[in-house]
């Protein structure tokens, strides 16, 4: 029987195609999808996680895990949908309006997959309108928002009334972040949380769906 750490640790250090191979592996042994996402995938992007957070992994080691497990991700994927496994919870993230950087919201997007959310990436450049449209159509329970210059901030504010001009903003939570962003703007714009990192944000998602 294949040992799932060895598919946590293969996934750590950014070997996606043995990831691949294990995860089929385990597969043919009759080993349940649901067990090998939690006790591989999640278990590896996990530790992945804590050590962003503790400085000993960077950027470029979190995108090759990330690759990693997406690369396991793509066998496991229609596994876990017939076996009708459930999902941790719907997230949608997006970079605001005005604003293009993604390199922050894609590490939240593959940080939220790995912790076995169902992510929609809605991409950069998002308006609030399209926001709302996510949250309306798609059964999101958490709404990231991602704004890395101060100009293009006002789009969080814009896009939490846009939400709640909509009936939605007890429906669904918030969660913003970025480098100008800070707690106390979380709080004045009425978001329910403020990340500082990708490794973080998971965290305050789980807690927000609690």
């Amino acid at each position: 029987m294949v040992d799932l750490k060895l598919i946590s640790e293969n996934l750590i250090s950014g070997k996606a195609a043995k990831v691949k191979e294990l995860v089929q592996q385990a597969l043919s042994e009759g080993i349940e999808p649901s067990k090998i996402l939690k006790e591989g995938l999640i278990a590896g992007m996990d530790t992945v996680g804590v050590k962003f957070k503790a400085g000993e992994f960077y950027i470029p080691e979190v995108l090759i895990a990330a690759r990693a497990m997406h690369s396991g991700m793509e066998i496991l994927k229609p596994q876990l949908i017939k076996s009708g496994a459930k999902s941790s919870g719907r997230f949608a993230v997006g970079t605001v309006k005005g604003d293009v950087h993604d390199i922050g919201k894609n590490l939240v997007a593959m940080m939220m997959e790995g912790a076995g959310f169902e992510v929609l990436d809605l991409g950069t450049d998002v308006s609030s309108d399209k926001f709302v449209d996510a949250v309306k159509n798609k059964n999101i329970e958490v709404l990231g928002m991602s704004s890395l210059l101060t100009t293009t901030m006002p789009m969080m504010k814009e896009t939490i009334d846009a939400l709640a001009a909509n009936g939605l903003k007890g429906k669904v939570k918030t969660i913003i972040g970025g480098a100008p962003v800070t707690q106390n703007y979380a709080d004045e714009i009425g978001a329910d949380a403020y990340s500082t990192d990708a490794a973080s944000a998971v965290d305050k998602v789980k807690a927000l769906l609690k």
